[in-house]
């Protein structure tokens, strides 16, 4: 099968309905949204977990607390974040997947990655760095790159393992990250290497690639 073409993709996936228009109904709790920034040239994929309710709102990735801890964590203005041909991002689900019965977000569902995740990828050159941010990205794209033994465990073991995961491969590289919800920030505070150690590197090779 050719490759897509990635405008036609990505206009694709913008008007995917796939989670509402099913034999079994509704699988979202609103119309879709899907939100993603894919663009030819740039070299960082932001790999997250699905939009929260600010991002659905704005139809804009990380627009909201987490994007600024991340953005602080990757050392880049929102000018430089949000430069197509600086970073893309698409997270695992793209469109807000909903809450559960304590305010916190579901998981974003599956069915984004077996329609589009694939042919995504498949559209473009590689990306030189993968931030997978959260575990359902982290599976995927670990596996994606050929790094599938370093995928199991839990979210803090892979984190945990980055400069393994950093070694195992010139290019594209990954790092693993956890979430920059404030609902993480706890486990910043058990966990003072991932900023001490990992970032300074995180940093280093935004720099390096987008100057």
């Amino acid at each position: 099968m050719p490759a897509d073409d990635l405008d036609a993709l990505l206009a694709a996936i913008r008007a995917c309905r796939f989670c509402v228009e099913t034999p079994r109904g509704r699988k979202l709790p609103h119309e879709p949204r899907p939100v993603l920034h894919v663009g030819p040239r740039a070299r960082i994929l932001i790999a997250g977990q699905a939009p929260g309710t600010r991002v659905h709102a704005s139809g804009r990735s990380f627009t909201d607390a987490s994007g600024d801890r991340l953005r602080d964590w990757l050392g880049v203005t929102p000018e430089s974040f949000y430069d197509p041909d600086r970073f893309a991002v698409a997270a695992m689900g793209f469109c807000f997947p909903g809450q559960d019965a304590k305010g916190g977000d579901l998981p974003p569902r599956r069915e984004c990655a077996s329609l589009w995740h694939d042919r995504l990828f498949a559209a473009r050159a590689p990306f030189d760095l993968v931030i997978a941010v959260g575990a359902a990205a982290q599976d995927y794209h670990l596996k994606r790159l050929g790094l599938a033994r370093f995928a199991g465990g839990g979210l803090t073991d892979r984190v945990a393992r980055w400069r393994e995961i950093w070694e195992a491969r010139q290019a594209p590289r990954l790092l693993p990250l956890p979430h920059p919800s404030w609902r993480n920030s706890g486990w910043l505070k058990r966990h003072p290497w991932f900023e001490a150690e990992l970032v300074p590197v995180l940093r280093a090779e935004v720099a390096r690639l987008v100057g």
